[in-house]
């Protein structure tokens, strides 16, 4: 079936809309993607049809809903290859996710222990590294990257020991769009017996991970990356891992039996699922990853490689402009200034043109250090987007460069 971006636009029911007098050019897609009409739908089914909390009502609507719940579970299972649906964790977003893994991990790290974290994270998978440190006394190392943002392998190797019992990066960088050999950062840490957790927060809208494949302890997403609602994202972990870690919060669901003496905990996933869940937003995310397979990830990834590319070569034409990320892997992201130009003041601009792409250091401070810049104007692009919209930004730029120069 051929890729007819017109037909999917269709879909998007926000992207009709009008901003400032202008139709929206939406290109802020790695903060958040745009959300199809069956999803809008399905959430609007939910509270309409069968609101109910689940897994503990014996009538109907419970039940309803707790299979439309248990459902998406498995949906999202299947859709990254798990090998157990109970290793697949609802959690609010990544950053819950990687807050539970460092909690739970904070009971097995001394202070003689490595981790590691690449160069090139958000923030949301440093910082709970760096509150574990403070709190064991283990070491911090950072992967290094180079002017290209590709991460530096051969310094990988060297930071590396029988101390290391840890190692973080993503998938997927969120400011460059540089996309990380982690299968053969998996691969070295694992000869080490260091755990591997990947932050897909940024891959999941463009690629299927194989979590068994890539034999990786520990991956989390967000749904609200890949078309889905805020507040619902994943933590996939292997089944032993899980049943080593205490549960990360105490309440209603994640227990088997409380007494004034001692409390029992339930079994995966609801160990780590305490109190009612975002119920819609587990159902929405199910919903979700069925339409982008509706579409297709090969026929996404083949056009959103046209996309970059065409939206690379047009921006590069506008003279002072520099691109930072180039690494010949990497997905639909573009991070850009103009030399003498604040990055703010150009996407104040184009938003007065419809236009909306994010500006800052968008969580990677430590990114921008590296460049010393203190930010940059990001254009992010999903499937939806047209080789049009790309024009438009480059017009809206140049606009902005000769109303600041």
């Amino acid at each position: 079936m051929a890729f007819d971006v017109q037909k999917i636009r269709e879909d998007f029911p926000i992207l009709q809309r009008k901003v400032n007098g202008y139709p929206l050019v939406y290109l802020d897609n790695a903060a958040t993607t745009q959300k199809p009409q069956v999803v809008i739908d399905s959430i609007v089914d939910y509270y309409s049809n069968y609101n109910a909390n689940i897994h503990r009502g014996v009538h109907s609507l419970s039940q309803e809903a707790t299979d439309a719940f248990e459902s998406a579970r498995q949906k999202i299972q299947k859709h990254f290859n798990a090998k157990n649906p109970y290793e697949i964790i609802f959690t609010s977003g990544t950053t819950h996710g990687i807050n539970m893994i460092a909690s739970g991990f904070s009971g097995f790290i001394g202070k003689e222990d490595e981790i590691i974290v690449s160069a090139m994270e958000h923030h949301s998978n440093i910082v709970p590294w760096q509150m574990l440190c403070e709190k064991t006394g283990a070491t911090l190392k950072v992967l290094p990257m180079n002017k290209e943002g590709v991460l530096l392998l051969s310094e990988y190797d060297k930071l590396l020991s029988e101390k290391t019992k840890l190692v973080f990066v993503n998938h997927i960088s969120n400011a460059l769009g540089t996309i990380n050999p982690i299968e053969e950062i998996i691969f070295k840490a694992h000869k080490k017996g260091a755990a591997v957790l990947i932050d897909g927060a940024q891959a999941c809208a463009h690629i299927i991970p194989d979590l068994q494949k890539l034999d990786v302890d520990f991956y989390v997403t967000s749904a609200h990356k890949m078309c889905g609602p805020t507040g619902i994202g994943m933590l996939y972990g292997k089944e032993k891992w899980l049943n080593k870690f205490p549960p990360y919060q105490g309440g209603g669901e994640m227990i088997k039996e409380v007494t004034f003496k001692k409390t029992t905990y339930a079994d995966l996933p609801h160990k780590f699922e305490a109190g009612t869940p975002n119920i819609v937003g587990g159902i929405a995310f199910g919903v979700a990853v069925d339409y982008l397979n509706s579409v297709g990830f090969e026929a996404i990834k083949t056009y959103e490689e046209d996309l970059l590319n065409f939206a690379t070569h047009k921006l590069l034409e506008i003279e002072g402009l520099k691109i930072f990320g180039t690494s010949t892997e990497k997905t639909s992201v573009i991070s850009f200034n103009i030399k003498g130009i604040h990055a703010y003041d150009i996407g104040t601009i184009v938003d007065k043109l419809g236009i909306a792409v994010r500006t800052g250091h968008h969580c990677a401070q430590p990114i921008m250090d590296f460049y010393n810049i203190p930010g940059t104007v990001r254009a992010s692009f999903a499937f939806y987007n047209t080789k049009e919209e790309v024009i438009k930004l480059v017009e809206a730029v140049e606009k902005a460069k000769m109303m600041l120069s």
